[in-house]
Formats: C-alpha cells, sequence, structure tokens
C-alpha cells in the first residue's frame, strides 16, 4: 500500500485519466484507500510481528527500517527510487514514439502499480486471464485488454455485465478461430448482453509458436466471423511477438510487418466499419524497439489506429533474464531500465567449508527463467555491507532453501543477510502478498499489495 499521501495523489491523477465506477459501486481510490486499512497478521510473510493488528496504512507511516525494523527474512523488497524510474522510463518511450500503452499487468497484479501506471497516461492495463480482469476491474481500471481468446461462458457473462453496467468500460480481447468465436457470439447472447465485445484477430508467430491463426487467410475467416457476429465487434489486429521462432530482429520485424500488413487488408475489406478506431497491438518486454520502429511505418487507414504496445515485465525489470533482453541494450541512449526487486534472506547453515544454505527457496524467488544471484553481503555481527564476492553462487532451489556455494576463504557466516537478485518479476510478484516498497537506506514508506498472479 501506498503510504496515505501518495495514495491521494496516485488517486486524483488516476480520476484525471478517466478511471470510472466499476458494478461494484467501488471507486478506484475508495478501493486503493481500502487496501491501506487491511490489518497486518499472518497472512503477509516476512512483514513484521509486531505489526500484527495495525492497519497497512498505519505500517506505512512508522517508516520502520528494514535491517532494525523487526521485518523476519526472507524479506522482497521493492526500490522507491528503482521503480518510480521505470515507470517514468516507458512513459517517456512510449510518449515519444507515438504509442499507446496497456502494460501487462499479469506481471505485478498490484493494483497499486496499476494506478501509478495510469497516472503516467497508460491507455489502460492488459490481462492474461479473466481472474486477472475481475481484479482490475474491482480497482477501477476503465480499459482492459485481455491477451487471449475468451471463451468461458461464466467469465463472458461477467464482461457482458461490465459491459452494461459501464458505458464507458472498454474491454479487448483476441480471436484466433471461428470456433471461438462462435463460442463468444453465443454466450454473450445467452447472457443479454446489450453492448457488444471488442474483439482483435490474433495473428500467430509462426509455427511452433503459442496461439493465434497461423494464415493471412485464417485471420481473414476469422475476421469475417466476428464482423457478422451480432454480440461481436471487430476493432482491430494483435498479437505477440516474443514467440516468433528463433526471434532476432530481422524475424521479429518480419512479423510485425504482417501484422501491419494484415490490419491493411482487413480495412480494405470493410471489416472495420463498426468501430472508431482500428487497434494494433503487440510488445513484449524483448522487442518493444522494433514494435515502435515498424509501427511508424503504420501508414494511412480508413480509421484513426491506435498502436498499444504491452511492455509489463519493465516496472520492476530484473538482474539476469531482463536485464539480458531489454531493448535499452540495443539502443541505448533511449535510456535503461533498473533492477527493482531485492530479496533479502540470511544463511542458515554453513555445513561444509564451501557451502551454505539461505533461508529463501522455490516458494519465495521464481527460479524458471534462471536462479538467483547474491549482490550484497549485510555481516550480523557488525551491519557492514560488501558487494557479494565472486563465486559467491545460488547453484540450487529447494522449497525453503537456496544452496550457496562459497568460494574458499570468504567470512561469510551464520546470521548474515544476503541480498538476492531476482530473474523473471511475473513469477517473483505471484509468490509476495504484501512487499514494502524500501528508499536507498532501507526506510519501508509503502508496502505493495498483490493479488494472485
Amino acid at each position: 500500500m501506498v503510504a496515505q499521501g501518495a495514495t491521494d495523489q496516485v488517486a486524483a491523477a488516476v480520476r484525471r485519466n478517466h478511471v470510472a465506477e466499476g458494478t461494484t459501486g467501488v471507486r478506484a481510490d475508495e478501493a486503493l484507500a481500502a487496501l491501506g486499512r487491511e490489518r497486518i497478521d499472518h497472512r503477509f510473510k516476512a512483514v513484521p510481528p509486531d505489526a500484527d493488528g495495525l492497519t497497512v496504512a498505519e505500517l506505512a507511516a512508522q517508516r520502520r527500517n528494514l535491517f532494525d525494523g523487526g521485518f523476519a527474512t526472507p524479506v522482497l523488497t521493492l526500490s522507491e527510487e528503482s521503480l518510480e524510474h521505470n515507470l517514468a522510463q516507458l512513459q517517456r518511450y512510449t510518449a515519444e514514439h507515438g504509442l499507446a500503452f496497456a502494460p501487462h499487468g499479469k506481471t505485478s497484479m498490484a493494483p497499486e502499480l496499476f494506478a501509478r501506471q495510469l497516472a503516467r497516461g497508460a491507455w489502460g492495463i492488459t490481462v492474461a486471464v479473466p481472474a486477472q480482469a475481475r481484479v482490475a476491474r474491482a480497482f477501477g481500471v476503465p480499459r482492459l485488454f485481455l491477451a487471449n481468446q475468451l471463451v468461458d461462458a461464466a467469465a463472458l457473462r461477467w464482461a457482458g455485465e461490465q459491459l452494461d453496467a459501464d458505458p464507458d468500460f472498454t474491454l479487448i480481447c483476441y480471436a484466433d478461430s471461428e470456433r471461438g468465436v462462435e463460442l463468444m457470439d453465443r454466450a454473450l447472447r445467452a447472457a443479454g448482453t446489450r453492448r457488444p465485445l471488442d474483439v482483435v484477430v490474433e495473428l500467430g508467430a509462426g509455427e511452433g509458436a503459442r496461439t493465434g491463426a497461423r494464415t493471412d487467410a485464417e485471420c481473414l475467416r476469422v475476421a469475417r466471423a466476428v464482423a457478422a457476429a451480432p454480440a461481436l465487434r471487430l476493432v482491430g489486429v494483435a498479437g505477440y511477438e516474443g514467440e516468433v521462432p528463433d526471434a532476432d530482429a530481422e524475424r521479429v520485424r518480419a512479423w510485425l510487418r504482417r501484422l501491419v500488413a494484415l490490419a491493411g487488408e482487413l480495412d480494405a475489406a470493410g471489416l472495420f466499419a463498426d468501430t472508431a478506431e482500428i487497434v494494433v497491438s503487440a510488445g513484449g518486454s524483448a522487442w518493444f524497439d522494433a514494435v515502435a520502429e515498424v509501427f511508424a511505418e503504420i501508414g494511412a487507414l480508413s480509421r484513426p489506429v491506435l498502436k498499444l504496445l504491452r511492455s509489463g515485465a519493465y516496472v520492476t525489470h530484473d538482474d539476469d533474464h531482463y536485464r539480458r533482453i531489454t531493448p535499452f541494450n540495443r539502443v541505448p541512449d533511449e535510456g535503461a531500465l533498473e533492477p527493482a526487486f531485492r530479496l533479502w534472506t540470511q544463511v542458515l547453515s554453513r555445513p561444509a567449508p564451501g557451502q551454505a544454505f539461505l533461508n529463501a527457496g522455490k516458494r519465495d524467488a521464481p527460479y524458471d527463467l534462471g536462479l538467483p544471484v547474491p549482490l550484497t553481503v549485510r555481516s550480523a555481527r557488525d551491519a557492514g555491507q560488501r558487494p557479494a564476492p565472486e563465486g559467491l553462487t545460488v547453484v540450487k532451489l529447494s522449497d525453503q532453501h537456496a544452496w550457496l556455494e562459497v568460494p574458499p576463504g570468504d567470512p561469510l557466516e551464520v546470521g548474515d543477510w544476503v541480498a538476492l537478485g531476482l530473474s523473471h518479476p511475473c513469477t517473483t510478484f505471484d509468490k509476495w502478498q504484501l512487499i514494502p516498497q524500501v528508499t536507498a537506506d532501507g526506510t519501508a514508506t509503502a508496502y505493495i499489495r498483490t493479488f494472485f498472479g
């Protein structure tokens, strides 16, 4: 939960960005404020045990220090400075390249971060599944891009209720098959939904890739099916260039140009007659420079084009996978992102000279895109901090332990704190429900509430 003053500022900015009242009757600012009234208890690992019974806002107001404020290890932290830097960086980048921005919310599933992104001009938030969409709507997000084909009848009924209850609410989802179109249209008509659901045709990234129609002819058939469905409205084309097989700059740009050409083909066929603007959307966190370059080439269509980028991992970045693949490595003049996560752990055991065990494991740290990396050691004896020495390496994770290889002669001892850099923001956030936001000196100024990933 952001501290109260920051909460008020964010809520005001969100209101300016037209976050609407949802069907629950809860406005965005009220929903965010309610997070601050949540009581601290055993549900939130690592928060100080003596804070039980305080509200999140009360704990934030105490501005406790990470190292002597009663926090239990392991504890995941978010750097306040890096978080703000990253938010500002993509705000500037998308504005300078003429892109609308719908950052992928599944990265964090943190409504307070959604609010900060909207306050910085984001068009809306991207989600992957209906459950994530429900969380976003509960906190007043006005526009959602659901980057999947929506075929579950219960979820479609919910979507229809949201659309009918709020004329300002926008929901866009994928379609990649005529069967999917049939299921969407049938469920919405059965529910009596009055407003049509906006749909973009998903172009697959190639053979062996993930979802999406594979050929232009198949995309055209899907588009015609959407245009003919009473409960749906065709509004554009989309896809995910990160799934291009053997992706490199040439292959990714070639696929993006296919996507742009598809938009032109469907427009020439008169299939966008019912929409005021044509959506062309792509953009993960590895190739948004290519997206910006190719989308800048989009020529005149029959309607204005919403060039929608969906990158999400930027918000916290990381110390391994995304640090290696960020487009800013290729275009350093455009800026840089900063890792915002630190997982502070303690040494539990030194059973052998070259071995130590930390009190964090698979339940605390991501491991699907790389193991954690030791960055800093803080002595339990004198609180002195030093960079992790070369050779101090996490070699394995158990459920609750990190296996640490220790270089010869290193003074690491039981009780020392070790800060780990992490790889993959999405599977970091989903392991922590309340994350302290800390300044460079370790002061916890806010607490970020997350929901299921």
